[in-house]
């Protein structure tokens, strides 16, 4: 494993002891302390090098310390950081522009997160369906395996009872069809649904795609019922895929979409757009934030949106993340008692492993100087920056056949 100089000043020690004594325990944290980071590289308190196949899942979109992003935040902040929202701002008005041309959307609320950015989605969607159908139009259908949030409304949203269980009782008006059945969602719409909230490609459940003709049968009935269709575009959004949104991917537009995650390459931001009548539902007084919008943050989102575009990252994760799959899937072929399955679009990959081995073989890849994460016990989930090289693929498959050796 490739090593530089530790750092002296950050005893690992001592901050796995301060964490244990005074933060929370919402976090299973891995015994390491990373200090640095550079493009697909992690540096930890000991000085030893990690590929970063994770980007703090889907967040370094362009790359750890991207010299464009930090410059843009460092020169802003020491202009302006923080203005509320009862005045404009100029970067606020110049990014919602470029996000709305980007998404095919009308206007955006901004905010600090994914969950927050689903929130916002879901209070347009149940005030919409007021407007439209009165008081009984509230209901919203969501799919099992889901992942929208940890808020009480976007934890309901979310079909995962292992996340659900410790907050019931839950809102109510949330119901859950299993993916890509199309039957099964045709039978929950009623004149009390009001909007459906999906992933174009789910994150949390082991990377599984939406069909494509799946979604474009849940767009027609949408229409027909006259019912919202919310992208939850906060994984698989911002040029993963190889295009700006998942859902442009699968050729299907939303009405409203969420961003989050790499929107500003690691720098809290999030946003909800809508198109139509929801992107003119809610007035002063509905929703707000604090802190979204200010002018750092829209900083560096605008500086990440400019290396996607003019390092053309969008066509480099289609183009990589077709090579890793095609790896990966090599691999499986190689390793059939192995590998159950290799799913994924662009640069969001899920390798599902025959046993229940994940933390296993993610143990291995970790002391092989890679980094990546599980989910559940039987798929590793890949989302590196949009910046990695098929060198770099090549180093994690032949990573991971080391790591099926002992594992399985």
């Amino acid at each position: 494993m490739p090593t530089v100089e530790p750092q002296t000043e950050v005893n690992a020690e001592e901050i796995f002891e301060l964490d244990s004594r005074y933060v929370m325990g919402t976090y299973a944290r891995r015994r390491v302390v990373f200090v640095r980071g550079e493009g697909t590289t992690l540096y930890d308190s000991e000085g030893r090098a990690y590929l970063d196949f994770l980007a703090g899942i889907a967040v370094a979109s362009v790359g750890h310390c991207h010299p464009r992003i930090a410059e843009a935040i460092a020169k802003q902040a020491h202009t302006l950081m923080h203005v509320s929202n009862l005045f404009h701002n100029a970067h606020q008005a110049k990014l919602a522009k470029r996000l709305c041309e980007l998404t095919g959307m009308e206007r955006v609320f901004f905010c600090n997160s994914g969950a927050e950015a689903n929130e916002a989605a879901l209070k347009i969607a149940r005030k919409w369906g007021k407007q439209q159908r009165g008081d009984n139009c509230y209901e919203i259908i969501t799919f099992h395996g889901s992942f929208h949030g940890r808020t009480l409304g976007t934890v309901t949203a979310t079909a995962q009872p292992k996340y659900q269980k410790p907050f019931e009782p839950l809102v109510p008006g949330f119901h859950y069809a299993p993916l890509n059945d199309i039957n099964a969602f045709r039978a929950l719409l009623s004149e009390r649904t009001c909007a459906v909230m999906i992933e174009p490609i789910q994150g949390e459940s082991g990377i599984h795609p939406c069909d494509p003709d799946f979604l474009r049968a849940v767009r027609a009935l949408c229409d027909e019922a006259k019912v919202l269709l919310i992208f939850d575009e906060v994984q698989c959004g911002l040029g993963r895929t190889g295009h700006f949104l998942g859902s442009q991917a699968l050729g299907v537009q939303g009405d409203i979409v969420t961003l989050a995650k790499g929107i500003a390459d690691g720098f809290p931001m999030g946003a909800c757009l809508a198109r139509g009548e929801a992107a003119y539902t809610l007035v002063p007084g509905d929703h707000g934030s604090t802190f979204a919008g200010q002018p750092l943050a829209c900083a560096a989102a605008l500086a990440t949106l400019d290396v996607l575009e003019k390092e053309h990252l969008m066509e480099r994760a289609a183009e990589i993340g077709a090579y890793f799959l095609e790896r990966l899937r090599a691999l499986q072929q190689a390793y059939p008692n192995r590998i159950k399955e290799v799913r994924g679009l662009g640069l969001m990959v899920g390798v599902e492993l025959m046993q229940p081995k994940a933390r296993a073989v993610l143990d291995s890849l970790f002391q092989q100087g890679i980094v990546a994460n599980a989910i559940g016990d039987s798929t590793l989930r890949f989302v590196p920056p949009l910046v990695v090289t098929k060198a770099d693929c090549d180093r994690v498959v032949q990573a991971l056949q080391y790591a099926l050796q002992p594992a399985l």
